[in-house]
C-alpha cells in the first residue's frame, strides 16, 4: 500500500491490518478482507491501480462481500476507495467498472490529480459520499477571508495554482478530451508490455490494461538482475524502477513503466530498442 496509509495509521493510532502479497497474487481479494474484519473495524480500503503492478482490486466483489458480512455480523463497515492512480483513467476507459459511488456501501475516494490528472505535482482530491461522513469536529471554520470559510484540509497553507491547473484541464479537455488520452496512453501500455513480453527475456506481471502501468520480471536472473537492467537503463536516459515486492512477496523483483501523457509511440519504440 502506498505510504500515505502507513502514516496515516501512525499518526491517528489506528491498527492497520495488512494483507500480504502472495507471488502470483498482487491485489487483495475479498475472502482475505473479510478474514481481518471485526467489531473495531473502522474501514475497508481497496486501491483502483495499485502502486506495485497497476492492477485494480476486485473492489465490487469486496464491496458485495463486505455489505453479507455486515448484514451476517450486524456491522457496518464501509468502503473508502484509493483511487490515486486509477481515479483519472476508469471512468473513461473502463466506465461499465463499477468501483465508485455507484456501490452504495463506498463513502469515500480519493484520487491524485498530479497522477493521471494531468497536473503537474502537488494536488490530490478527496470525494465524500455525502455531508455525514466528513464529521463535523474536523471541519474548522475561518472568517479572515471576507466571510465564514470551512475548512477540512490536514496539510496547512498551500498554493493554490494546481488547484487553477486542474480546473484548466476539466475545461480546456472534457470528458471527450481525457477520454481520448487515457485511450491513447493505455494502447501505448499495452502495446509495450507486450512487444516486451515477446523479447522473450521477460515475464510480465501486469498488461498496462487497467491503468496504463504495468510490472515485469527477468525469467533468467543467472547473469544479471532487474536492478542491473534498470541501470543500464538509466544510462540510456531512462527511468525504469526495480524493486522487490512487500513482505511474503519479497523474491518476486520487477522493473515497471508507468506510461504518462508525452510518452508517444516513437518513445516506445525507443525504449524498446534500448532495452
Amino acid at each position: 500500500v502506498q505510504v500515505v496509509w502507513e502514516k496515516f495509521c501512525r499518526y491517528w493510532e489506528v491498527e492497520p491490518r495488512y494483507i500480504p502479497m502472495r507471488e502470483g497474487r498482487y491485489v487483495i481479494t475479498p475472502e482475505e478482507v473479510t478474514s481481518r474484519v471485526d467489531e473495531n473495524t473502522i474501514g475497508v480500503v481497496a486501491i483502483l491501480g495499485t502502486t506495485f503492478t497497476g492492477e485494480f482490486d476486485p473492489i465490487q466483489a469486496i464491496h458485495d462481500t463486505v455489505l453479507a458480512y455486515n448484514a451476517a455480523h450486524g456491522l457496518a463497515v464501509p468502503l473508502h476507495i484509493d483511487a490515486a492512480s486509477g481515479g483519472f483513467v476508469a471512468p473513461f476507459i473502463h466506465p461499465e467498472l463499477r468501483w465508485d459511488f455507484r456501490l452504495p456501501n463506498v463513502v469515500s475516494i480519493n484520487t491524485s490529480g498530479h497522477k493521471y490528472g494531468l497536473v503537474y505535482p502537488g494536488v490530490g482530491w478527496v470525494l465524500w459520499r455525502d455531508r455525514k461522513h466528513l464529521p463535523d469536529d474536523l471541519v474548522f471554520h475561518v472568517n479572515y477571508l471576507g466571510g465564514d470559510m470551512p475548512t477540512f484540509t490536514l496539510n496547512f497553507s498551500r498554493p493554490g495554482n494546481q488547484v487553477i491547473g486542474q480546473y484548466y484541464n476539466f475545461l480546456r479537455l472534457g470528458h471527450a478530451g481525457y477520454a481520448r488520452i487515457m485511450q491513447t496512453l493505455q494502447e501505448t501500455a499495452t502495446e509495450l508490455a507486450e512487444r516486451i513480453e515477446k523479447l522473450g527475456h521477460f515475464e510480465l506481471l501486469s498488461r498496462g490494461d487497467t491503468i496504463p502501468v504495468f510490472a515485469f520480471r527477468l525469467k533468467d536472473t543467472s547473469r544479471y538482475s532487474v536492478y542491473d537492467v534498470s541501470e543500464r537503463l538509466r544510462v540510456r536516459g531512462w527511468q525504469v524502477p526495480a524493486y522487490t515486492m512487500p513482505p511474503e512477496a519479497e523474491s518476486v523483483a520487477v522493473l515497471r513503466i508507468v506510461v504518462r501523457e508525452g510518452f508517444s509511440r516513437d518513445m516506445a519504440d525507443l525504449l524498446l530498442d534500448d532495452l
